[in-house]
Protein backbone atom coordinates (compact mmCIF):
# COMPACT_ATOMS: atom_id res chain seq x y z
CA UNK A 1 0.00 0.00 0.00
CA UNK A 2 1.27 3.66 -1.08
CA UNK A 3 1.05 6.51 1.44
CA UNK A 4 1.31 9.92 -0.59
CA UNK A 5 1.37 13.73 0.73
CA UNK A 6 0.48 16.16 -1.79
CA UNK A 7 1.82 19.57 -0.30
CA UNK A 8 -0.57 21.07 -2.89
CA UNK A 9 -3.16 19.47 -4.85
CA UNK A 10 -2.41 18.65 -8.24
CA UNK A 11 -4.27 15.84 -9.50
CA UNK A 12 -4.11 11.96 -10.50
CA UNK A 13 -5.41 10.33 -7.54
CA UNK A 14 -5.30 6.49 -8.36
CA UNK A 15 -7.45 5.50 -4.95
CA UNK A 16 -8.28 7.23 -1.93
CA UNK A 17 -7.98 10.98 -1.80
CA UNK A 18 -8.18 13.08 2.12
CA UNK A 19 -8.48 16.78 1.08
CA UNK A 20 -7.14 18.58 4.32
CA UNK A 21 -7.71 22.25 4.59
CA UNK A 22 -7.79 23.00 8.34
CA UNK A 23 -8.52 26.57 8.25
CA UNK A 24 -10.89 26.29 7.66
CA UNK A 25 -13.02 24.82 5.08
CA UNK A 26 -12.56 20.60 6.03
CA UNK A 27 -13.10 21.76 9.79
CA UNK A 28 -16.19 23.73 8.80
CA UNK A 29 -17.40 20.60 6.66
CA UNK A 30 -17.12 18.47 9.34
CA UNK A 31 -18.97 21.03 11.68
CA UNK A 32 -21.90 21.55 9.46
CA UNK A 33 -22.71 17.66 9.44
CA UNK A 34 -22.42 17.46 12.95
CA UNK A 35 -25.14 19.53 13.68
CA UNK A 36 -26.66 17.81 11.27
CA UNK A 37 -26.94 18.95 7.97
CA UNK A 38 -28.39 16.42 5.28
CA UNK A 39 -25.71 17.24 3.05
CA UNK A 40 -22.81 19.50 1.60
CA UNK A 41 -22.70 20.67 -1.67
CA UNK A 42 -18.81 21.86 -2.91
CA UNK A 43 -19.08 24.33 -5.32
CA UNK A 44 -16.80 25.02 -8.21
CA UNK A 45 -17.31 29.15 -7.37
CA UNK A 46 -19.28 31.40 -6.08
CA UNK A 47 -21.56 32.14 -8.67
CA UNK A 48 -22.60 28.50 -8.78
CA UNK A 49 -23.71 28.60 -5.20
CA UNK A 50 -25.93 32.31 -5.37
CA UNK A 51 -27.13 30.79 -8.46
CA UNK A 52 -28.22 27.12 -7.26
CA UNK A 53 -30.49 29.39 -4.34
CA UNK A 54 -31.65 31.42 -6.77
CA UNK A 55 -32.76 28.23 -8.68
CA UNK A 56 -33.70 26.42 -5.99
CA UNK A 57 -35.86 29.29 -3.80
CA UNK A 58 -38.26 27.28 -2.10
CA UNK A 59 -35.09 24.56 -1.38
CA UNK A 60 -33.75 26.10 2.00
CA UNK A 61 -30.10 25.96 0.46
CA UNK A 62 -27.92 27.95 2.90
CA UNK A 63 -24.56 29.09 1.53
CA UNK A 64 -21.40 29.48 3.90
CA UNK A 65 -17.96 30.88 2.42
CA UNK A 66 -15.20 33.22 1.98
CA UNK A 67 -13.06 34.83 0.24
CA UNK A 68 -9.67 36.25 2.20
CA UNK A 69 -10.85 34.82 5.13
CA UNK A 70 -13.82 36.75 5.28
CA UNK A 71 -17.64 36.38 4.40
CA UNK A 72 -18.67 36.42 0.75
CA UNK A 73 -21.38 38.38 0.36
CA UNK A 74 -24.75 37.24 0.14
CA UNK A 75 -24.07 34.09 1.48
CA UNK A 76 -25.76 33.09 5.12
CA UNK A 77 -22.28 32.57 6.79
CA UNK A 78 -18.66 32.21 6.64
CA UNK A 79 -16.36 29.80 6.74
CA UNK A 80 -16.29 29.70 10.54
CA UNK A 81 -16.42 26.15 12.21
CA UNK A 82 -16.98 28.16 15.73
CA UNK A 83 -19.96 29.64 13.76
CA UNK A 84 -21.23 26.76 12.33
CA UNK A 85 -20.82 24.66 15.75
CA UNK A 86 -23.49 27.15 17.32
CA UNK A 87 -26.45 26.50 14.61
CA UNK A 88 -28.70 23.49 13.80
CA UNK A 89 -28.32 22.56 10.70
CA UNK A 90 -30.75 19.52 11.04
CA UNK A 91 -32.81 18.64 7.34
CA UNK A 92 -30.52 21.81 5.52
CA UNK A 93 -28.34 21.22 2.52
CA UNK A 94 -25.41 23.38 3.01
CA UNK A 95 -23.61 25.18 0.20
CA UNK A 96 -20.15 25.76 0.62
CA UNK A 97 -17.27 27.78 -1.79
CA UNK A 98 -13.99 28.49 -0.36
CA UNK A 99 -10.91 30.05 -1.48
CA UNK A 100 -8.77 27.11 -1.17
CA UNK A 101 -10.37 24.10 0.11
CA UNK A 102 -13.26 23.22 -2.16
CA UNK A 103 -11.38 23.86 -5.37
CA UNK A 104 -9.01 20.86 -3.50
CA UNK A 105 -11.98 19.16 -3.58
CA UNK A 106 -12.71 19.59 -7.18
CA UNK A 107 -9.02 18.73 -8.38
CA UNK A 108 -9.28 15.53 -6.51
CA UNK A 109 -12.63 14.42 -7.58
CA UNK A 110 -11.25 14.57 -11.36
CA UNK A 111 -9.07 11.11 -10.61
CA UNK A 112 -10.08 9.79 -6.94
CA UNK A 113 -12.06 7.09 -6.81
CA UNK A 114 -13.00 7.97 -3.26
CA UNK A 115 -12.77 11.51 -1.66
CA UNK A 116 -12.81 12.22 2.28
CA UNK A 117 -12.56 15.35 3.48
CA UNK A 118 -10.14 15.50 6.49
CA UNK A 119 -8.96 17.92 9.27
CA UNK A 120 -7.23 17.77 12.78
CA UNK A 121 -10.91 17.41 14.23
CA UNK A 122 -11.72 13.99 12.65
CA UNK A 123 -8.22 12.71 11.90
CA UNK A 124 -8.08 9.56 13.42
CA UNK A 125 -11.65 8.66 11.42
CA UNK A 126 -10.82 9.72 8.94
CA UNK A 127 -7.45 7.90 8.66
CA UNK A 128 -9.71 4.74 9.68
CA UNK A 129 -11.88 5.21 6.60
CA UNK A 130 -9.24 5.58 4.56
CA UNK A 131 -7.23 2.35 5.57
CA UNK A 132 -10.42 0.30 5.10
CA UNK A 133 -11.46 1.63 1.79
CA UNK A 134 -8.07 1.74 0.09
CA UNK A 135 -6.80 -0.71 -1.90
CA UNK A 136 -3.02 1.03 -3.73
CA UNK A 137 -3.12 3.72 -2.27
CA UNK A 138 -3.56 6.63 -0.13
CA UNK A 139 -3.39 10.17 -0.55
CA UNK A 140 -3.26 12.94 1.60
CA UNK A 141 -3.73 16.77 -0.19
CA UNK A 142 -2.87 19.21 0.96
CA UNK A 143 -5.38 22.61 -0.48
CA UNK A 144 -2.65 25.17 0.30
CA UNK A 145 -3.20 28.36 0.88
CA UNK A 146 -3.67 31.21 -2.48
CA UNK A 147 -1.46 27.98 -4.77
CA UNK A 148 1.31 28.09 -1.73
CA UNK A 149 1.98 25.29 0.86
CA UNK A 150 0.70 25.93 4.61
CA UNK A 151 2.34 24.96 7.29
CA UNK A 152 -0.75 23.45 9.33
CA UNK A 153 -2.34 21.46 6.43
CA UNK A 154 1.01 19.82 5.95
CA UNK A 155 1.04 19.38 9.92
CA UNK A 156 -2.43 17.52 9.66
CA UNK A 157 -1.04 15.62 7.17
CA UNK A 158 1.21 14.64 9.23
CA UNK A 159 -0.55 13.77 11.69
CA UNK A 160 -2.57 11.79 9.39
CA UNK A 161 0.45 9.68 8.35
CA UNK A 162 1.49 8.99 11.53
CA UNK A 163 -1.72 7.77 12.76
CA UNK A 164 -1.93 5.70 9.35
CA UNK A 165 1.35 4.22 9.73
CA UNK A 166 0.49 3.15 12.77
CA UNK A 167 -2.29 0.52 11.22
CA UNK A 168 -0.34 -1.39 8.66
CA UNK A 169 2.75 -0.81 6.38
CA UNK A 170 2.90 1.44 3.72
CA UNK A 171 5.81 2.55 1.00
CA UNK A 172 5.90 6.53 1.72
CA UNK A 173 6.72 9.01 -0.69
CA UNK A 174 9.17 12.32 0.06
CA UNK A 175 5.79 14.25 0.91
CA UNK A 176 5.22 11.64 3.25
CA UNK A 177 8.28 12.79 4.84
CA UNK A 178 8.02 15.71 5.25
CA UNK A 179 5.15 16.13 6.81
CA UNK A 180 6.25 13.41 9.33
CA UNK A 181 8.66 15.59 10.26
CA UNK A 182 6.47 18.99 10.97
CA UNK A 183 4.27 16.87 12.55
CA UNK A 184 7.25 15.74 15.05
CA UNK A 185 8.97 19.25 15.40
CA UNK A 186 6.09 21.97 14.76
CA UNK A 187 4.91 21.14 18.53
CA UNK A 188 1.22 20.49 19.20
CA UNK A 189 -1.81 21.42 17.15
CA UNK A 190 -2.20 24.90 18.80
CA UNK A 191 1.39 25.71 18.54
CA UNK A 192 1.78 24.67 15.21
CA UNK A 193 -1.90 26.77 13.65
CA UNK A 194 -1.08 29.74 15.75
CA UNK A 195 2.51 29.89 14.31
CA UNK A 196 1.39 29.13 10.76
CA UNK A 197 1.05 32.27 8.30
CA UNK A 198 -3.00 31.58 7.63
CA UNK A 199 -3.02 30.99 11.49
CA UNK A 200 -1.64 34.66 12.11
CA UNK A 201 -3.84 36.51 9.74
CA UNK A 202 -6.71 34.82 10.62
CA UNK A 203 -6.19 35.59 14.17
CA UNK A 204 -5.74 39.47 12.88
CA UNK A 205 -8.99 39.60 11.69
CA UNK A 206 -10.56 38.27 15.01
CA UNK A 207 -11.37 34.95 13.82
CA UNK A 208 -8.73 33.18 16.45
CA UNK A 209 -11.60 31.04 18.22
CA UNK A 210 -11.40 29.62 14.85
CA UNK A 211 -8.05 28.92 15.15
CA UNK A 212 -8.17 27.35 18.53
CA UNK A 213 -11.43 25.03 17.58
CA UNK A 214 -9.30 23.99 14.39
CA UNK A 215 -6.53 22.39 16.76
CA UNK A 216 -8.78 20.28 18.41
CA UNK A 217 -7.86 16.71 18.05
CA UNK A 218 -9.87 13.50 17.09
CA UNK A 219 -12.95 15.16 19.00
CA UNK A 220 -15.47 13.79 15.76
CA UNK A 221 -15.82 10.66 14.48
CA UNK A 222 -17.47 11.66 10.93
CA UNK A 223 -15.75 11.96 7.82
CA UNK A 224 -17.11 14.01 4.79
CA UNK A 225 -17.33 11.60 1.82
CA UNK A 226 -18.77 12.19 -1.31
CA UNK A 227 -21.39 10.79 -2.58
CA UNK A 228 -21.30 8.60 -5.41
CA UNK A 229 -23.47 11.36 -7.80
CA UNK A 230 -24.57 14.64 -7.86
CA UNK A 231 -27.46 16.25 -9.93
CA UNK A 232 -26.11 19.37 -9.38
CA UNK A 233 -23.79 21.00 -11.58
CA UNK A 234 -20.31 22.21 -10.83
CA UNK A 235 -20.91 20.96 -7.04
CA UNK A 236 -19.94 18.04 -5.54
CA UNK A 237 -21.96 16.47 -2.99
CA UNK A 238 -20.51 15.41 0.28
CA UNK A 239 -22.81 13.88 3.03
CA UNK A 240 -21.48 12.14 6.84
CA UNK A 241 -19.80 9.15 6.59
Amino acid sequence: MRLRVDLLPHGNYPDVVLVIDVLRATTTAVAYLERGADALLLTSSPEVALNLRSDNAESGLLLGGERGGLPIPGFDFGNSPVEAAAQNFTGKTVVMNTTNGTGAAHTAAQTGKHILLAALTNAHAAARRARAIATEEIALVCAGTDERVSLEDVYAAGVLAEYLLAMGEFTIDDGARIALTMRRNAGNPIEALGSAGHGARLASLGLGEDVRYAAQLSTSTLVPTLADSSDVAGALRFVAG
